[in-house]
């Protein structure tokens, strides 16, 4: 199968030169030095990497990574390329936002003082949909789960009422139209299966065969 048939992608949008955001998904066997050959295809082209994920994926012995980057299509399209041609990579897709189904998880830690002594606090971290996740005397720490924009007005709403500390995790993202890697590769094995394993002839007949 060759790459280009390999690389998917929808184009939703008239104007391809114009940078957007792209979630880059890649399917492939988890194998030490891929994540850095993969950073390195970026770097070479001096594109930032805004979210890096890795996880288990739905098909048992293979990794998904999520790498988001604002660039064009064209630009895009020419990493996806790139990416397939490591050994250890089995699919490559990229998509717009709105192709995708997305979401990043936040947490903020708060003084809890400030939390029981102001109502504004309270009312904030409800309105954001926060859930506690650890309560001490001195301070508490809440989860956010939402887009990007989401996360980021919490922490600008929080300022004011002692922010302690903001981390957020890296993009996971599903596919919205996509079946499901695992029935293509179902498809493509039932297309191109590979060749049956032919038992050696002269497995068990070594000594007559090699000795002089």
């Amino acid at each position: 199968m060759s790459t280009e048939n390999k690389i998917e992608h929808k184009i939703d949008k008239a104007d391809l030169d114009g940078k957007q955001e792209y979630t880059i998904t890649v399917y492939a066997e988890n194998r030490i030095g891929l994540l850095n050959r993969i950073a390195i295809i970026f770097s070479k082209r001096k594109i930032n990497i805004e979210s890096l994920n890795t996880s288990p994926s739905e098909i048992d012995g293979i990794h998904r990574f999520n790498i988001v980057i604002t660039e064009s299509y064209e630009v895009v399209r020419k990493l996806a390329r790139q990416i397939e041609k490591q050994i250890e990579v089995l699919k490559v897709y990229f998509n717009t936002n709105e192709e995708i189904i997305w979401q990043e998880l936040a947490l903020y830690k708060v003084s809890t003082d400030e939390i029981a002594e102001k109502v504004t606090v309270e009312r904030l971290l409800r309105q954001y949909g926060a859930s506690a996740v650890v309560i001490r005397k001195d301070y508490t720490v809440f989860a956010v789960t939402g887009h990007r924009e989401e996360t980021d007005a919490l922490v600008k709403a929080l300022e004011p009422y002692e922010l302690i500390e903001f981390v957020r995790s890296a993009r996971v993202a599903i596919i919205k139209d996509s079946a499901g890697f695992h029935e293509k590769l179902k498809e493509f094995e039932a297309f191109e299966p590979g060749e049956e394993l032919i038992e050696n002839e002269f497995l068990d007949k070594g000594e007559k065969i090699f000795t002089m």
